[in-house]
């Protein structure tokens, strides 16, 4: 009998140690967590933008990454990640995912389309970094054809300028340091009349935008058709194939990588607007019981 209640007297301590270290599992692909935080976060798949989201939480002092990590860092560089758990979700699906996760970081063209304002709904938000500034891109070979640089200075106007600071609230910042009057006086005009300019975008705010300059070239008998895309790699592909004159939807690193990775040869020709990545509350709806690193 003594050694019946012995048996059971150790089933059950194992029973019980079993039981405290599974709920003290260390987040998704994340590296050592040091404090209690049971939250998930969704971060873009993608390899520029999921380092955009965790340098995000980094430099709000939610994670640590590791040293030296660059533009495409994943979860599998983060040192230390404070107890939270990552889901690595397609970067256009995140809206969708919010109602499975705590917390999502979306990029503010798909807030925007999913009906969130990125300055009043997001709960932290990145500054205004140059370096993500989304551009105009081109096949490599057509940054100086009278069709790009009539886009170009159609984008760059004043008019375009005003409409993303007013439609926008600060949701999407103009990054155009001298605004033009919409058109450049080194391009033939007359030569374009009767002609389309076709370009890839994604529908807000790139279609919206690109909606402003097809009116300025309108004035000029030139038709710019704009085609929606709703994903990050057709866009690169049609433009690069030569279907599309143009793209704009991505920033400067990602179309860097996307080169990289693809072998294509597609080139940037201006920096038209700057849209913040934020963190939106999920099931959770305040950040007040996540706890930073110390």
């Amino acid at each position: 009998m003594k050694n019946k209640l012995i048996a059971v007297s150790l089933a059950a301590i194992l029973a019980l140690t079993a039981a405290a270290l599974g709920g003290c599992g260390s987040g998704k692909d994340a590296g050592g967590g040091k404090s209690g935080n049971n939250v998930t976060i969704a971060v873009p798949n993608d390899a520029t933008n999921e380092a955009r989201a965790l340098m995000l939480l980094e430099a709000n002092g939610y994670i640590k990454l590791k040293d030296g990590v660059s533009i495409t860092a994943t979860v599998r560089d983060i040192e230390d990640s404070n107890g939270i758990e990552f889901e690595e979700v397609e970067a256009a699906q995140i809206p969708n995912t919010l109602k499975d996760v705590d917390f999502g970081i979306i990029n503010s063209n798909y807030a925007i389309d999913a009906g969130k304002n990125p300055v009043k709904d997001s709960l932290i938000i990145e500054g205004s970094a140059a370096e993500y500034a989304n551009v105009l891109a081109v096949k490599e070979g057509n940054e100086k054809t009278d069709k790009t640089k009539a886009l170009v200075a159609a984008l760059k106007s004043k008019e375009v300028v005003d409409f993303i600071n007013e439609e926008y609230n600060g949701a999407v910042v103009s990054v155009v340091e001298s605004p033009t009057d919409g058109y450049d006086a080194d391009v033939n005009y007359d030569s374009l009349a009767g002609q389309t300019i076709k370009v890839a975008a994604s529908p807000a705010p790139h279609a919206e935008i690109l909606a402003v300059a097809k009116d300025i070239l309108a004035k000029k008998n030139i038709t710019l058709d704009i085609v929606e895309f709703t994903d990050y790699v057709q866009p690169n592909n049609v433009v690069d194939g030569g279907e599309l004159d143009a793209n704009y939807f991505q920033h400067q690193p990602y179309l860097d990588d996307f080169n990289k990775q693809n072998g294509t040869k597609v080139v940037s020709v201006a920096a038209i607007h700057n849209e913040p990545m934020g963190l939106y509350a999920g099931k959770t709806s305040s950040l007040d019981g996540v706890t930073k690193l110390k």
